[in-house]
């Protein structure tokens, strides 16, 4: 028994570790950070590598003396991220100033007057539910209204040989239902015009997380000169296939960061990329649209046999089918009667006016007679499929000895072909800015970094986003809350927990309820002894000798055997 007890406690230990490893992984999916595919290898870092926080973050420890009780969290407090190495623009909003921004007071064209203008409004203040007192961010305020915002780079980005690193945080306070909160890096141009700044404005890069019903969008979009136009094209990446439903969704606040293989994948790959996946047309040889077919072209693979000739006996005019002569009319056919017949008790209406309605006539019914007779009526043969039918007749397919295959009009070389050995080098841009439309409000934006240095753009977010991590880390919820939490996002987590607790439960009253009976339920009662069971158990595992020696000795099976036998 205590074996079956001892399995029954291995296997709840073992579904329960199953179940708090599962609920775990739901949770962690959460915060490790998930790396989204753009093109093939251009990657998105979402919630960068661990961060390596470091115990200057951490303001106080708990002393050693303090009353028995919870643990107190340890606090974490804010500083501003300063900026170190070598970087094009930095912002964390912590002065509480726009003084470096320009609003736009530009008006979209194209479109209707009331909502022409760019009059969403833009504040810096705190997240409403931080874990930060003074961490301040530029917050888009209002619903259903374009805004538009930039800032001057510390000096233009040129695309040379060293990589492009861009990031910065968003944080959905309300969720999103429709709208963007994607950034534009505004080329340099002559004309460029921060207060003019509308969606039309001229940019290098658009890149960042757009929503809009159930599509949930992350944009890598720039723009490419053609060499041999001089036009620009917009590119876009292809959409990621990771689910980034979550990070619309749980109001945290997320780090967007465009580089790491940015450079690389362009470098070695943009030939194939732009060749093939972006613009297919921008082949080396294309069809020349001034050839054409020839008349005498042909085309049939087959054709029918001009020689062949309609058999003698070959009828085209026989039907289809014919009456089955072998058909007998069946007993009891009603040939005079009808299989409908006048209603018997109807009555001409009162009202009805036979010169305006003309002559009334009594409405058809089925005939009783005919629902049980094989039928009514004139009685015809059935119809059956005429063995001597053949139908048109037309001549055998052959194979066309004419046969030239499918026409294809000539290849010449293509004059819009191009090819970019520099492709990394892009129009420079100068200035960074937002433009967007959003059905939502209190949209969170912080920590805006530019830098051609990735170590420099990993210091920036380990001050940054690194201590809103922390802090929201130094705030998770217990187990039991994290468990409803990850079931409320991920149903099938329900059967997990409830299978968990309910195997355990079964096997414990499987085992302990319906055991094995004991030999003295199966004797009747009477006046001579029986053996103990517990005799009966220990002589099993008793060596031969010893039980013989046991059997010839009465009375010793009390005291031979020692506790520790019972397993």
């Amino acid at each position: 028994m205590e074996l079956k007890v001892r399995y029954v406690l291995l296997l709840a230990v073992g579904l329960w570790s199953t179940l708090l490893l599962t609920t775990v992984s739901a949770h962690q999916e959460e915060e490790d950070e998930p790396i989204v595919e753009m093109g093939g290898d251009m990657d998105v870092e979402d919630d960068m590598e661990e961060l390596d926080h470091g115990e200057e973050l951490l303001d106080g420890e708990v002393e050693a003396d303090m009353p028995p009780g919870p643990p107190s969290v340890p606090k974490v407090t804010y500083k501003a991220p300063e900026p170190t190495g070598e970087h094009f623009f930095a912002e964390s909003f912590d002065m509480g100033t726009l003084d470096s921004w320009v609003l736009s007071k530009a008006k979209k064209e194209d479109i209707d007057e009331d909502i022409a203008k760019y009059d969403g409004k833009w504040e810096v203040e705190d997240m409403k539910d931080g874990k930060l007192p003074g961490d301040k961010g530029l917050v888009l305020k209002s619903r259903a209204k374009h805004h538009a915002i930039s800032a001057q780079l510390l000096r233009p980005f040129i695309f040379d040989t060293k990589p492009l690193i861009v990031q910065y945080e968003v944080n959905f306070q309300q969720g999103i239902d429709c709208g963007g909160a994607y950034v534009k890096l505004l080329s340099q141009t002559p004309d460029l015009n921060l207060d003019e700044f509308v969606d039309k404005t001229p940019y290098t890069i658009m890149f960042g997380p757009d929503k809009c019903g159930e599509d949930y969008k992350l944009h890598f979009i720039f723009r490419h000169k053609n060499p041999k136009t001089g036009e620009y094209e917009e590119k876009h990446a292809k959409k990621p296939d990771a689910d980034l439903r979550t990070y619309y969704t749980d109001k945290k606040t997320h780090l967007y960061t465009l580089g790491k293989t940015f450079q690389h994948v362009l470098l070695t790959r943009y030939a194939n990329y732009i060749s093939t996946l972006v613009n297919p047309d921008n082949s080396f040889e294309i069809e020349d649209p001034d050839d054409h077919k020839p008349e005498d072209w042909d085309e049939r693979p087959k054709i029918q046999d001009p020689d062949a000739v309609k058999p003698e006996d070959w009828d085209e005019d026989a039907p289809k089918q014919i009456p089955d002569e072998d058909a007998v009319k069946p007993d009891g056919w009603l040939d005079d009667e009808s299989e409908y017949t006048s209603d018997p008790d109807a009555v001409k209406p009162e009202d009805w006016d036979e010169d305006m309605d003309g002559e009334w006539e009594a409405p058809q019914v089925p005939n009783a007679l005919c629902e049980t007779a094989p039928g009514c009526g004139a009685w015809q043969r059935p119809m059956i499929d005429n063995p001597s039918y053949k139908g048109k007749w037309k001549a055998p397919m052959i194979d066309n000895p004419n046969y030239q295959g499918v026409w294809k009009p000539r290849k010449i070389a293509n004059p819009a072909f191009f090819e970019d050995l520099h492709p990394f080098r892009m129009t420079p841009f100068n200035a960074v800015g937002l433009e967007l439309w959003s059905m939502s409000s209190d949209i969170f934006f912080d920590n805006f970094f530019i830098t051609n240095e990735r170590h420099t753009a990993d210091h920036w977010a380990n001050d940054g986003w690194g201590l809103k991590k922390a802090a929201e880390g130094a705030l998770e919820p217990g187990l039991v809350n994290q468990m409803m939490t990850a079931a409320d996002e991920r149903p099938w987590l329900w059967v997990v927990y409830v299978l968990t607790v309910a195997v355990p439960l079964v096997l414990i009253i499987v085992f302990c309820c319906t055991g094995k009976k004991t030999a003295a339920a199966d004797y009747k009662k009477t006046d001579e002894p029986q053996p103990d069971v517990m005799e009966e158990e220990v002589v099993e595992k008793a060596e031969p000798d010893q039980v013989k020696e046991e059997k010839s000795q009465p009375g010793k099976n009390c005291h031979r055997f020692s506790p520790p036998l019972l397993m």
